[in-house]
């Protein structure tokens, strides 16, 4: 049986506190490490690039990869509710904290990556999930050094194929946060970074360990 890349089963998350305070931010990183659990949790790779704040990330951008990237992406678009008693601010009677999470359109148009400014490093690792221990350094990370972005490849039986996808998931990573910058620039626009609905979070968690709200 042919193997054939995941390319077509990527999506482009991207997660933001919007204009929210540290408190969003600190709950945008909590986001972000639950999303990354549930890809393992699942088999599904996933490439990241974190836009830092002083207090967890003011955004981030995740790309899922695999069959049921459409899936888990759909159980996390739209908003999440954080019910925390601040801890940066414990006079604050405010105790709900916001983050958005859209879904990036990156256009069929990739970004020139020259070859000389990525670094490919192979790896033993399981397959996607950890379902599967390979007996042969296959897994490849592939690094654009100037940005310092990283992409990750592990399904493919061959290294070579495995290089290969991790270089086309680096691209798609650095033309996803192209699109997410340009649209970050669009102040005087409804960009997706300022319109955080606070109302109807299709996810809730509670407190400082980010329990699940049922």
């Amino acid at each position: 049986m042919r193997e054939t890349t995941q390319a077509d089963q990527s999506v482009s998350l991207l997660v933001t506190s919007g204009n929210g305070p540290a408190e969003c931010c600190i709950a945008a990183k909590h986001v972000v490490t639950r999303m990354l659990e549930d890809t393992d949790t699942i088999g599904l790779d996933a490439d990241v690039s974190l836009t830092k704040a002083k207090h967890g990330i003011k955004s981030a951008l995740v790309v899922l990869h695999g069959p049921a990237a459409r899936h888990l992406a759909k159980s996390w678009l739209g908003t999440v509710q954080w019910r925390w008693k601040s801890s940066l601010r414990p006079q604050h009677k405010r105790a709900n904290w916001f983050v958005g999470v859209f879904e990036m359109q990156v256009p069929a148009e990739r970004p020139d990556v020259c070859l000389a400014d990525v670094t490919f490093q192979s790896f033993r690792a399981g397959g996607p999930g950890g379902q599967h221990q390979n007996t042969t350094d296959s897994a490849v990370r592939a690094t654009h050094v100037p940005s310092g972005m990283i992409a990750v490849a592990r399904e493919m039986r061959s290294q070579h194929r495995n290089k290969a996808l991790a270089l086309e998931r680096l691209v798609l990573l650095m033309a996803s946060k192209d699109v997410a910058d340009a649209d970050a620039r669009k102040s005087d626009q409804n960009q997706m970074h300022a319109s955080l609905e606070r109302g109807n979070p299709v996810r809730c968690f509670k407190g400082v360990s980010f329990r699940d709200v049922h």
